[in-house]
């Protein structure tokens, strides 16, 4: 491995804190895509004549299917046993926890539903007479409020229609969340000797700043040393201003040395040898340390799915401005469907496991859930796919 062949990504999550608010990198991306997805979607529904009104009503079926699959999705496919025993579990989003797969489910049965019946909200009036003995009295009115559901076909947009052109959008969003999984380190890709390597140390700063003795923490790539397997980085790290020298190096020899060697989060992107390499010096009258360790960099796989979205997003918007006056039905979600999910599948080769109830499944099968749950969704894009060029050649035929 060559030296400088890694990048250190130590980002917040975090944008900023208000008291008790915190506006993070996630939350903010994840908005953005569907905010981005409204704007791209008005100007396909005008270029195509439709009302620009349904696209409100779409946008509030995607972002309520999205977020109530993805969630449903983490439950039952991946943890079920887990939300089960704790169902108050289940509404903490803030906890994290959402499926990909459990959003594509949502987002398919939302769009069945928008594309076969219209759900409304409204109040209406009732006449209610007075009286008694069956005699009758004044009549009074009752405004009464309730949910009303009717069925309805919507000219030119039926299911395969709609679909065709929300998973442009889907592909787009799907990207920005993804940047926001690589804002939080999580998603994170096994180790890998290439020059694409990241090294996640945000939960490495976030363990050590949480002992009281520690002001900061910075990493910078260091001097090679030996000959090892992973790559050489330093650590620095700044104590407050009221620790002494012998308090620091009692903590150096105690705390410090368990959570390097103890802690997962450390070891997870860290390769420390049981003897530390460290020296203490003090600057500007504070005492620091440098430790010389090793780092274990990854495949950033929330970058390769992130960047594959861009692309695949870009690649749907084309075939429907090229062809929008003449595309079949399902050609577009076809083609969505058998790329992102295969990439899907490939990609889970680069993943940790996520969950430690896969680890069973994925020595028995070889495959873990994700790829598991991906490939009814390829089957799905095959058929429609076919059965787009199909129809089309029936219809030159006729």
């Amino acid at each position: 491995m060559n030296l400088f062949s890694y990048i250190i990504w130590n980002a917040s999550p975090d944008i900023f804190s208000i008291g008790p608010i915190t506006l993070r990198w996630y939350g903010l991306l994840f908005a953005l895509g569907f905010l981005l997805s409204q704007q791209i979607l008005y100007y396909i529904y005008k270029q195509e004549g439709k009302p620009e009104k349904d696209v409100d009503t779409l946008t509030i079926y995607m972002v309520i299917a999205t977020i109530i699959g993805a969630r449903l999705g983490h439950v039952f496919f991946y943890e079920p046993e887990r939300y089960l025993a704790n169902p108050i579990d289940i509404i903490k989003i803030w906890e994290g926890g959402l499926a990909s797969h459990g959003a594509a489910f949502g987002i398919l049965f939302a769009l069945w539903l928008y594309t076969n019946f219209s759900i409304s909200f409204s109040k209406t009036d009732v006449d209610l007479k007075e009286g008694k003995g069956g005699s009758e009295g004044k009549v009074k009115k009752k405004t009464k409020s309730g949910f009303f559901i009717e069925r309805r076909r919507l000219p030119g947009q039926s299911y395969l229609q709609v679909l065709d052109r929300i998973v442009i959008l889907v592909a787009l969003t799907g990207a920005l969340i993804r940047f926001g999984n690589f804002f939080n380190s999580e998603i994170i890709g096994k180790p890998t000797e290439s020059n694409s390597g990241v090294v996640f140390v945000r939960n490495v700063t976030e363990t050590l700043k949480n002992e009281s003795a520690i002001e900061d923490v910075h990493f910078s790539q260091g001097i090679s040393q030996a000959n090892k397997s992973f790559q050489p980085i330093k650590l620095l790290i700044e104590f407050k201003a009221n620790e002494d020298s012998s308090r620091v190096a009692a903590f150096m020899n105690t705390r410090f040395y368990d959570r390097m060697l103890y802690s997962g989060y450390v070891r997870e992107h860290l390769h420390i040898d049981e003897t530390l390499n460290y020296k203490v010096g003090k600057e500007g009258g504070h005492y620091a340390a440098v430790v010389n360790t090793y780092a274990i960099p990854r495949h950033p796989a929330q970058l390769y799915e992130a960047i594959s979205c861009i692309l695949l997003s870009a690649l749907l918007f084309w075939i429907w401005y090229r062809d929008k006056a003449n595309l079949p039905e399902g050609r577009i979600f076809g083609i969505f469907m058998i790329v992102l999910w295969s990439l899907r599948f490939a990609y889970e080769y680069l993943k940790e496991v996520q969950v430690s109830s896969e680890l069973d499944f994925i020595a028995k099968y070889g495959i873990n859930y994700g790829q598991l749950y991906s490939i009814p969704l390829v089957i799905v894009g095959i058929v429609v796919l076919i059965l787009s060029f199909r129809n089309k050649k029936q219809e030159v035929n006729g």
